[in-house]
Order: C-alpha cells, then structure tokens, then sequence
C-alpha cells in the first residue's frame, strides 16, 4: 500500500539541505571534531503495531535470515546509534519472544499500555521513558515496517542530522517529508507533556526548524499493511542488493 506521510514542510529554501559536514558513525568519514563528538543518537523503533490488515505480526514476518523486527535492529546498529530502544506494546508475548530469540535486551523495551491509541502513543512513551542513557542528543523515531528502506537512505538522513544538529530532519522525496524522523533533545522533551493527536500535527508549529534532504528511495513511500505491501517490500529489497553486486 501506498502511503502518504505529509508530514509539515518547511517554507521553501528553509528546508532543504546538502549535509556537508563530515558524519562521524555509519562507515563514513570517521575524522572527528569538537562539535561531532556531541552528537549522540538513540534509536526508537516503533512495534506496537496490531497488524490487523496482514492478519499476523509483520515485525515478525520472515526477512533475509532473520525477521523484520530483527533486520531494522541490525541495520540500526551497524548506523551505530548509541542507544536502541523498542516500543511493543505492552502484554505483547510474541514480540517480546522474537526479542528474547535476537537476544536484545529487556532494558532495551518499551511498553505501551495503550497501543489502540496509535503510534504516536507509542512515540509519547518513548519521550517519557526513563531508561535513556545520559548524554544522548537526538533520537531517531523509525516505523517497524520499514526493513526496505536503503542503507544509504538512512546514512544520508543521519549526515543531515550531524550537520545541523539544531534542526528536526526528515527525508524527502516526491515533495513529501517521510520517515525516519530524527529529533532534537528539546523537542523530545516536548513530547512528553504534548495533546497533539498524531507527530504530524505535534511537529507542525516547527514546520521552520525542519531540515530535509531529498531521497530517491521509493522505499519511502512504501508502508508493509496487508500482504501484498509486504510482497512489494520484498521486491525493492531484492532489487536494491542485485544493484550492489
């Protein structure tokens, strides 16, 4: 299924931006500065999910050697994010068991009492949650169901995030900003309290503190619901790793 996270955009020339800072994790330039020792990224990546339209757990649906919830693990941490959390929601026995088998840690979990309510009530519990390690500076909010998106896609969002450490970054492509979205400390801290009915209409008063760098990665328009999305996945997968060899 086709998805359209029209997230707010920015006025033009405001919000998009060549990163030219060098990134300091990712495989990239690994020469570091005062100002790149700083940045510290978190990692939350949202499984709380009901999975109603694919009739079974698509964080659990097979990918590569292992599953979906798994490969968004390993890719996040090959991206070298400090610090990984996973939102599930809470009594959620079968993604608790794909976490126990990848062997990822129970103080690494989040629980969302309230996964009825949506996603971002899964974000608001990633904002209260008391387990973030000291010193961390941005946290990159990641969809579950995103295992298709490019490497390269997320090196290019991080880059962008390390360059203009004060800015909320997204990726952009066909016009839209999408998911991931990297968030500041400051603005994470706003979550906490935040009434705002969904991360669309919370981030739309900072639509000028948004930064975006345009993507094409057709990955982003993508969003695993029923089977045939999951099918669609698989195949921009397949296409992208024959593209490497």
């Amino acid at each position: 299924m086709i998805v359209d996270n029209k997230l707010p955009i920015a006025p033009p020339g405001r919000h998009t931006t060549e990163a030219k800072q060098s990134y300091p994790m990712a495989g990239m330039n690994r020469r570091t500065n005062a100002k790149s020792l700083e940045y510290s990224l978190a990692v939350v990546i949202l499984a709380a999910g009901r999975s109603s339209r694919m009739k079974r757990p698509k964080l659990l649906l097979p990918w590569g050697r292992t599953s979906v919830l798994g490969h968004q693990i390993q890719t996040w941490q090959t991206l070298r994010g400090r610090q990984i959390a996973v939102v599930c929601a809470a009594g959620d026995a079968s993604i608790r068991a794909e976490l126990d088998r990848l062997d990822f840690p129970a103080s690494g979990r989040i629980s969302n009492p309230e996964p009825e309510a949506g996603m971002f009530s899964s974000i608001r519990c990633a904002a209260q949650w008391n387990g973030w390690r000291p010193g961390l500076t941005h946290w990159a909010i990641t969809l579950g169901d995103q295992p298709h998106l490019r490497v390269q896609t997320l090196q290019a969002l991080l880059k962008l995030s390390a360059a203009q450490p004060a800015k909320i970054c997204q990726p952009l492509r066909l016009g839209h900003l999408r998911h991931p979205v990297i968030l500041t400390k400051k603005i994470l801290l706003l979550l906490e309290d935040s009434s705002a009915p969904t991360l669309k209409e919370f981030l739309r008063p900072f639509a000028a503190d948004i930064a975006s760098c345009e993507v094409d990665d057709p990955g982003l328009d993508l969003d695993i619901d029923e089977p045939q999305d999951y099918e669609m996945a698989l195949a921009l997968h397949r296409a992208t790793r024959a593209k490497r060899r």
